[in-house]
Order: C-alpha cells, then structure tokens, then sequence
C-alpha cells in the first residue's frame, strides 16, 4: 500500500549515486519496473491510467505489471526473495503487494528493503492506519508501506429498524445491545452473527484493551485468558444471542450474505461491499440497506476492528532498487491512493484522506472504523494459528455453556504452542 522519486533519489546519501540515472536530455537507456499485485486489487482501468501517468513522469522507466493469484502466493514471494541479487534480472518482482498480516513472515526470512528513511521523512508514515502500518515494521523498522484497507462495518435494514421503532443507529456497545434486543422477536433476528467469527471477537477484545497474543522476552503468548479479552468475548456471547446465528460456523458457514438476503435480518457485521452479494440475491432490498461502524464502549470514537487490507514491499535482492522505491512512493501517495479508493471501495492508507470517501456511506462508515482497525499479532508463525484455529473452538465452548476463564486458557495454551518456534 505506496510513493515520489527524483527528490528521495538525490537527498538520500544511502541513494546519492543514483542521481546520474535520472534521463538528463533523452539519451537513457529505459528500465523495466516489475510489479506484482494481487489480482482483484485494482481494477484494469486504474492499473492502465497509473501506469500512463508513472512513465510519462519517469522518462527512462517501463511498468510491468503482473497480476498474482492469491493462492499459493506465499511460497511464489518466498522464492523470489530467497533469489540471489540479480540471479531473476528483469523478470524477479521489483514491488510486491502483500497482505498486511502477511509481512511478518516476509520480513523473518530477512528479504525485504527497509523503507523507514523514506516513511519517515517523504511518506507521512504518523497518520497510516495502523491496521496496515503496523504490521509492516518489525523493531521500530518499517518494511511494509500501507496501500489500501477494508474492515467491518454494522449493515443493517433500514425498513426493519422503522419497522421496530428504532430512530437511530447505535453509538455505544450498551445502545447496540439494547436496540439489537428491541430488534430481535417478531420474526426479526436482531443480528445474524455467527458463533466463530474470530475477527469481529478479536475486534471486541482490543476494543476492551486485551490481545490476542502477546510478545513477552522474545517469545509470543496466547492471551485470551485476560480480564480484558474476557471481557470482550462477554460482550459477544451478549451479542450472538440476540439471533439465530450458529455456534459452531463461522460467518461463511453458510455465507452470511445469503442469510441477510433471504431472511428477516436486521444486522450483520461485514464489509460493505457484501452489500451488492446481498441486493443481487434480493433485488427487493435495493435502497434499505444502511451502515454504521461497529460501536466502542464511548459514543466519542467507534469501537476496534480488524483491518484486512494491503502493503507495498521491495526486495532486497532487486536491481531497480530506486525505480522500486518511486513505484511505492506513487501507488500510495495521495493522489493515487484515493484514486484507487474511490475506485475501488478501499478505505485510503491515512487517517488525513477519509474524506475522499465520504460520499459513499458503506466506505464512510468503513472509513471511520478503520482509524481504530489493529491486524493480527505480528509473529511470523501466526499462520500457524490460523492453520488450525483454537480461537474458533474456544467461542463455540464459551457460547454452549462452558466455563470461559477455563477454556479461554487452554486455547490460549493453543496459541503459544503455535507461535513457538522449536529448533531440532
């Protein structure tokens, strides 16, 4: 998720040689900058105008842009970074986007560039979402460069509210309790909300001040077990219940989407844009579909929510290294980064360009929440947690009856186990 190139290349003393790269009167030989990105991240038409724009302002650079699928792209980026320098030429990646839970493990295997200098000084790195920003450093590092994000907001009917005699949209945890309680019965249910929705659970439990896992002397700790993250699964359980949504599912057991369109559902919590899925199951729903960020414990800021989302990385082993550098500085400076929101329906990489998605309320609201949006612990060995999901085990225990201090323990346990590191 990244930016501007001539300036960075002649102020920077660890780039000052470059400056006799840059074309002086037409003579240069051309460059090719290859970028992987994720397919579905940027439409054709946003990708073409970009790239018209960078080369027309970069005279000596050619874009190659390559779409990536995202299954199996961990394994793809690991070999392209474990490459010798030099050893892939013009057809190794000089840019890559990659998930924003994903740069952990990126930046384990120490192939990636570090970029604090430019965040620092040209990049505005204060006001990223952290959702995006944190996840990309690693000891006060940065690696990863925030690109786009999208998290959960509260969808809702909007005739079913009225229906209800409900005015407003909640602002609190203890207004949305009571008005989902006032919308549940009479054949409504309040809120379909699954029993192992572990990214809303976890949203819950920042916003209470818990973690998920802890980093404690160079070792990471599951920590479900806290007062806090207790309390924040409280809150679910006291939630889930004012609906008909299963304990033992996640919210794609059945798509969540199919149940809203079908049923007399007054909430959801989803991205916005499952909105359209919705309303092209159910074109009678087309103008009744509202949204709200999910509420905090204070009406005076939303609650937190987990940020999915992208950033921008270069390799170490790239030998286009300042041509790379410019390519992030664009993508996610200002002017193409809300391009590619508005373009999109993505939440911009700063807190300071909300406003340039203001006029569409599901990326509005979206907007809002994604000030407060956090990612998952940043240990490279979280995909192992993942892999096998205690945290979803442990919702589905607590919401059946089971002690929640008890079995937040040994799911805490769980994740310890998953995010050590045994060395034979």
């Amino acid at each position: 998720m990244r930016l501007r190139f001539l300036a960075l290349v002649c102020v920077s003393a660890s780039l000052a040689g470059a400056c006799g790269l840059v074309p002086q009167g037409g003579g240069s030989e051309r460059r090719t900058v290859t970028v992987w990105l994720m397919k579905d991240s940027a439409s054709r038409e946003f990708i073409d105008r970009f790239t018209e724009d960078f080369e027309s302002a970069h005279g000596d650079l050619d874009l190659d842009i390559r779409i990536q699928e995202w299954t199996g792209i961990g394994e793809k980026v690991h070999a392209k970074l474990d490459a010798r320098a030099g050893e892939e030429g013009a057809n190794g990646p000089d840019v890559i986007e990659v998930g924003n839970t994903q740069v952990p493990q990126y930046v384990a295997g120490g192939g990636l560039l570090d970029l604090t200098l430019e965040s620092m000084r040209d990049w505005g790195m204060r006001d990223w979402l952290p959702g995006l920003a944190e996840p990309g450093q690693q000891s006060s590092t940065q690696y990863g460069i925030p690109w786009y994000a999208a998290n959960r907001v509260v969808i809702y009917r909007k005739d079913l509210f009225a229906e209800a005699g409900v005015t407003g949209v909640p602002k609190t945890q203890d207004e949305w309790l009571a008005v989902t309680e006032k919308l549940d019965g009479d054949g409504r249910q309040g809120i379909y909300l699954a029993g192992q929705d572990w990214y809303t659970l976890s949203g819950f439990i920042w916003e209470e001040g818990g973690e998920l896992a802890e980093q404690r002397g160079g070792s990471w700790y599951g920590t479900l077990d806290t007062p806090a993250a207790l309390r924040g699964m409280d809150f679910y359980r006291r939630l889930q219940a004012l609906g008909d949504g299963p304990v033992d599912a996640d919210e794609e057991h059945p798509p969540q989407a199919g149940v809203f369109a079908d049923g007399r559902v007054a909430q959801i919590v989803a991205v916005p844009g499952l909105a359209r899925a919705i309303v092209e199951r159910n074109p009678d729903l087309k103008g009744k579909l509202g949204f709200f960020p999910v509420p905090g414990r204070s009406a005076d800021k939303p609650g937190a929510v987990f940020t999915g989302g992208s950033d921008l990385v270069v390799p170490r082993n790239t030998d286009q290294r300042e041509a790379a550098v410019a390519v992030v500085e664009a993508l996610a400076g200002e002017k193409w980064n809300t391009e590619l929101a508005r373009t999109m329906n993505y939440v911009p990489n700063k807190t300071t360009l909300a406003d340039a998605v203001a006029g569409e309320e599901g990326v509005a609201a979206m907007a809002a929440g994604a000030a407060r949006g956090r990612a998952t612990p940043s240990s490279p060995e979280w995909a192992n947690v993942e892999a096998d999901n205690p945290i979803k085990e442990y919702m589905t225990k607590v919401l059946t009856g089971a002690d929640p201090a008890t079995e937040a323990r040994r799911a805490s346990q769980r994740i310890t186990e998953a995010l050590t590191v045994s060395v034979s």
